[in-house]
């Protein structure tokens, strides 16, 4: 760094009569902000005085051999150093902040303190105990290196002080910092650590979603469409026009669940009529095959069949045996005679007798 002398420059020698010397203003360098002119006149060194309008024919300005450019202002001056640490492939550095500010220029000048770190780096230097603060400690320790380094530095600064020549210099405090291996390998795991806290929060997000999203679903297809109403996601006409269309569709439903089970229960019955008509005709089959008949029986029969007081087929099975067969023979009249007096194919009396028995 150019701090505290901002630049040097040799000046020629300036000819002519006394009263006709004169130097040119584009010999000497323009004086930033903050600086003044310091210039050797012989084996001395003059500062020009400050605040003064430079003046080419200023005697110190025409015998002047050189010009130094001396910053007067206060700066805070960083100075690293390395320190060891129980690891021969690593290390700390160290970095100490000053205050430095220029109290004579002409000595600064004469010494030519081009930067001033190059000195503050030799202090820090002399300081053949410090590394012993960060030598027992690993690279990972920074923390514990950090305070006994401050310690350090504080007492050493209040033992033996910074100086400068022509300076007013004082310590402010000393930082370490790691290496880069080190500071890199620490953002990777930095990183990687918040990419993956990232990665879990999104998935929490997203589970906190998925069980509001199933609970507003639990709660019905008309509260998920009042929320997207809510949230301006979904349109009320689509809504309206969506429930109509679900009103008659569940309408033309129940319309033809209704129609089919009348048509079932209508089968059904008109099945159960067929059963009852054929369970009919099969009894009066057997009656006309049949040599005796009780009439009274079979009308009672057929009643309770038609209310449906009788399983069908099977009650059939069972009172047609009862009702239709050979009843009981009459007195005085033997089973020849029984056979004798009906015709054998239609069951015609054939005497008197039989007909008023």
């Amino acid at each position: 760094m150019n701090y505290p002398v901002i630049a040097e420059h040799i000046l020629a020698t300036v000819q002519g009569t006394w009263w006709s010397r004169r130097r040119r203003r584009d010999d000497v360098p323009s004086l930033p902000p903050g600086a003044v002119y310091v210039l050797r006149v012989g084996g001395n060194y003059r500062t020009f005085p400050e605040g003064m309008v430079f003046d080419p024919s200023h005697p110190d300005v025409l015998d002047a051999s050189s010009v130094s450019l001396v910053d007067t202002r206060a700066r805070l001056v960083d100075v690293e150093r390395p320190l060891p640490s129980v690891s021969e492939a690593d290390n700390f550095t160290m970095r100490a902040s000053f205050t430095c500010q220029v109290t004579d220029p002409t000595v600064i000048a004469r010494q030519g303190i081009v930067d001033v770190t190059v000195p503050l780096r030799a202090y820090l230097m002399g300081d053949s105990d410090l590394p012993r603060v960060s030598a027992g400690h690993r690279v990972e320790e920074i923390n514990a290196v950090r305070i006994e380094a401050g310690h350090r530095m504080t007492a050493y600064s209040a033992i033996v002080p910074p100086r400068v020549a022509g300076m007013s210099v004082e310590f402010v405090n000393a930082e370490v910092h790691a290496s880069d291996d080190l500071r890199d390998w620490e953002q990777k795991l930095r990183d990687e650590r918040r990419a993956r806290e990232l990665q879990r929060g999104q998935r929490d997000f997203e589970t906190q979603d998925t069980l509001r999203i199933a609970e507003l679903l639990s709660q019905g297809s008309d509260h998920v469409d009042a929320f997207g109403i809510a949230r301006k996601e979904i349109d009320v006409t689509e809504v309206a026009a969506r429930v109509h269309r679900i009103t008659d569709e569940e309408s033309a439903r129940r319309h033809q669940a209704d129609t089919a089970e009348r048509t079932h229960a209508q089968a059904l019955e008109t099945e159960d009529a067929q059963m009852r008509r054929e369970m009919l005709l099969t009894l009066l089959r057997q009656m006309g095959g049949s040599e005796y008949v009780d009439y009274h029986q079979v009308l009672e029969q057929v009643l309770r069949e038609t209310r449906g007081q009788a399983t069908p087929g099977i009650g059939a099975a069972v009172d047609t045996a009862r009702m239709v067969g050979p009843g009981q023979a009459r007195p005085g009249r033997t089973a020849a005679g029984s056979d004798a007096s009906c015709d054998p194919q239609g069951g015609f009396v054939k005497d008197e007798d039989d007909l008023v028995g």
